[in-house]
């Protein structure tokens, strides 16, 4: 499929950081430096022959140039990309990868309540870094299904003892989110990421802060977000010169593809943000999983691979 501009990396090592999770550094065989990016950022890994494509949350220090380092969670349901990691991925193995990309970027605040669930600490980590190193307040509360389950604890403990909650579900129960999110802070952002029930409980408790006090990253399309009414509509793509007509069971990538138009894409469930275009005129009608409700209200762009259009035609910038 059509995908982003990649560069190969170098397994510089493998090594088991909880139940079932590895962390995987990579770098250049040179060791020379990597592109820079921003905590909140993740990779895609092109994975075994033929290779599948997955997302993982860099969890790394951003400071560091040499290395980018992942966390990986072997998936019971694995599709081939959590099993190949740790089955098949070994030091000194080479893979693709794509440029570091950023739907889930840390904006400046004096106080940020961290939230996650699993392996979504993993984003969560540099941005940790990067509140302590502009002086801002912090807490985190981290669960997991049991203590051994929970990566980077030691890390994080050291990074502020007083400041971190760890509640392992067979130990505490279900996260006091209530005691946590009851009432909204001044200048205060909230980032979560981690299973959906969780996202959701967060998105509910966080209903009455602010607009744009919550921050979340999912891993798999929000509840009920692909479904929708699905009418025939017309797209103009304005680059390309070319106006189509998208059926009722078809998705513009879908189309686009099939006419040569090109387009970039990836998941095509709405939560990698690879297909991000810009909308010149219409009104999308949004179902992915990535942009934030301010952004959907501008309507000033959309994930191709899942949206769709209110209006009758949509003018894409592409």
């Amino acid at each position: 499929m059509p995908t982003t501009e990649t560069f190969e990396l170098v397994v510089l090592g493998k090594e088991t950081v909880a139940d079932d999770v590895v962390r995987l550094t990579l770098g250049r065989p040179d060791r020379g430096e990597l592109p820079v990016w921003q905590p909140g950022a993740h990779l895609d890994l092109h994975l075994g022959e033929p290779p599948v494509i997955r997302q993982y949350s860099l969890c790394s220090s951003p400071t560091r140039r040499d290395h980018y380092q992942v966390a990986v969670l072997r998936e019971p349901d694995s599709r081939g990309g959590s099993a190949y990691v740790h089955n098949r991925l070994s030091r000194g193995d080479t893979l693709q990868v794509s440029l570091p990309r950023n739907n889930f970027g840390q904006i400046g605040a004096k106080r940020y309540v961290f939230v996650a669930g699993g392996i979504g600490i993993t984003p969560i980590l540099p941005m940790i870094e990067a509140a302590q190193r502009a002086g801002a307040d912090w807490t985190l509360l981290y669960g997991g299904r049991t203590a051994a389950s929970m990566a980077f604890t030691t890390e994080l403990l050291a990074a502020g003892q007083q400041r971190v909650c760890l509640r392992p579900q067979d130990e505490y129960g279900l996260l006091d989110l209530a005691g946590l999110l009851a009432e909204p802070t001044p200048d205060t952002a909230v980032y979560c990421c981690g299973p959906e029930p969780l996202l959701r409980a967060v998105e509910a408790h966080c209903a009455s802060w602010p607009a744009g006090s919550l921050q979340v990253e999912r891993f798999s399309p929000a509840d009920e977000t692909l479904d929708g009414p699905t009418t025939e509509f017309d797209v103009e793509f304005a680059q390309s010169g070319v106006t189509l007509t998208i059926p009722a069971d078809r998705s513009i990538i879908e189309i686009a593809d099939e006419a040569g138009i090109p387009v970039i894409y990836n998941c095509e469930e709405g939560t990698c943000g690879v297909c991000e275009t810009p909308v010149l005129d219409g009104e999308p009608d949004h179902r992915d999983s990535v942009l934030t409700e301010q952004e959907r209200q501008s309507g000033s762009c959309m994930m191709i691979c899942v949206s769709r259009a209110r209006s009758a035609r949509l003018v894409l910038d592409a």
